[in-house]
């Protein structure tokens, strides 16, 4: 989706983050997407990420069974870090956390994305379409196939985290005229302050300067 093309041999790292400028719907969006590698040894580190992200990809391998197996920790662990996150933050009208990092509160619970890729290894599949469709009806999120290879969903995966996104604040920004006794704009939110040094890789696989952005995170 980033780099324009298909990366043979998979190198995980700790995280690699991404920036590339994407046309949705019609309307112009600077999607940044973080890879977290999914590794055991950095589960400390992935609550950071959760933390910081908006919408979420929680990806298994349709030829491996036990990184199926893991999905449901990883959703628990996105449940259990922002539920954390709203109970530590201001509550007040418009607070970021409240809205939008926590994944909840006004802006509604995170967007979270499904998605069972390498579905072009047809003949080594274990986790059949089935079971992916359950799990997702079960933790309450959108399920697609994909196959990074081929180029096959893999825009749409991302791209209807972002419309989900869209349609949240679109709907908290209702909600707050609405309940404005004045008819004005509603609160004024505050602006997320930027999370450290953390530097993200452009669409040309170079790498950007300080991210200041909301994410998408892949897990």
């Amino acid at each position: 989706l980033c780099l324009n093309h298909f990366v043979e041999t998979y190198d995980p790292t700790i995280e690699d983050s991404y920036r590339k400028q994407v046309q949705i719907d019609g309307q112009s969006c600077m999607l940044e997407v973080l890879d977290t590698a999914g590794q055991e040894e950095y589960t400390a580190l992935r609550d950071q990420w959760i933390r910081d992200g908006e919408g979420f990809v929680l990806v298994y391998s349709i030829s491996s069974r036990s990184s199926f197996a893991r999905i449901q920790k990883f959703h628990h662990q996105i449940q259990r870090v922002k539920e954390s996150a709203l109970s530590s933050s201001p509550t007040y009208p418009g607070s970021p956390l409240s809205a939008t990092s926590a994944g909840s509160g006004s802006f509604g619970p995170s967007p979270i994305m499904l998605v069972g890729n390498k579905c072009d290894r047809v003949t080594e599949r274990e986790v059949s379409t089935q079971e992916g469709s359950a799990l997702a009806r079960e933790l309450g999120c959108d399920f697609v196939e994909a196959s990074a290879k081929n180029c096959v969903n893999v825009e749409k995966a991302f791209y209807d985290v972002v419309r989900q996104l869209r349609r949240q604040r679109q709907q908290a920004g209702r909600n707050s005229k609405s309940s404005d006794p004045k008819g004005g704009k509603g609160a004024r939110t505050p602006t997320a302050g930027p999370r450290g040094d953390r530097r993200y890789r452009d669409d040309k696989g170079g790498r950007g300067g300080k991210d200041h952005k909301p994410k998408c995170v892949i897990l």
